[in-house]
């Protein structure tokens, strides 16, 4: 079995998509690390409210931010999921073809299996959007 230039030329012109694919689901990860972050920080500061104070009825916030907290983690983990899945998309598309052998079906079926877990990202991303939307909706009208 010997290894072919057109083959192996051929998977790196298909590793272009991957990789800008990959690219994106890095800056996807950043935004909902920040996003997380945001949120975890906001609970921590509304715990520490005294009971006693006049800011305590924001305390009834936390709720909403612990749900926004869990959609923003379930789209992190979907995220590194298609990450996952594109980086196994690359190695495999370029073991299977310095084996000599076709690397499209099975790329493709990875490739697929990666959208499909970015897009979940995405949906999680956007539900957490439209609360934290709501959240700033309930407080202008206060």
């Amino acid at each position: 079995m010997s290894v072919e230039a057109d083959q192996l030329s051929t998977m790196i012109n298909h590793a272009v998509a991957p990789a800008f694919m990959l690219n994106g689901v890095a800056a996807m990860v950043a935004v909902l690390v920040n996003r997380i972050s945001g949120v975890t920080e906001r609970i921590r500061n509304l715990r520490e409210i005294d009971e006693s104070d006049v800011r305590a009825p924001l305390k009834k916030g936390i709720g909403e931010l612990r749900r926004r907290e869990r959609l923003l983690n379930s789209a992190l983990h979907l995220a590194v999921l298609a990450g996952i899945g594109v980086t196994l998309l690359l190695l495999f598309g370029f073991v299977v073809a310095f084996l000599g052998y076709r690397h499209e079906p099975g790329a493709a079926v990875l490739f697929i299996a990666s959208l499909c877990f970015l897009a979940a990202s995405l949906f999680r991303l956007l539900q957490d959007i439209r609360l934290s939307q709501s959240e700033h909706d309930d407080r202008q009208l206060r």
